[in-house]
């Protein structure tokens, strides 16, 4: 019974088919804080939890950023430890993979 719930505790806080975290989908306008982010994102090269492409307008799909000043849908800091989840940025097919 203890195995069962670490491995549900493990998978708890993963991105879901569904493209959201802990109920954020991961899509929309994204601003990169300093403090008080609503997630901690560490970029990798391989692996990640999601594939993220940088747009300049209507990112509506699952991985599709755009980055601003204001107004985000939500906001993110970049950690090299200890992330919520990790990104890979690609030119094209974001997403879960």
């Amino acid at each position: 019974m203890l195995a069962f719930t670490g491995c549900m505790a493990l998978n708890a806080d993963t991105i879901g088919k569904d493209c959201t975290f802990k109920g954020v989908p991961l899509k929309g306008k994204v601003k990169v804080v300093d403090s008080f982010p609503d997630f901690k994102v560490k970029v990798v090269d391989s692996f990640p939890d999601l594939k993220v492409k940088t747009v300049d307008s209507f990112p509506d799909d699952c991985g599709e950023w755009k980055f601003v000043d204001s107004f985000p849908d939500f906001k993110i800091k970049f950690v090299t430890s200890f992330p919520d989840f990790k990104i890979k940025m690609v030119d094209s097919f974001p997403g879960v993979p």
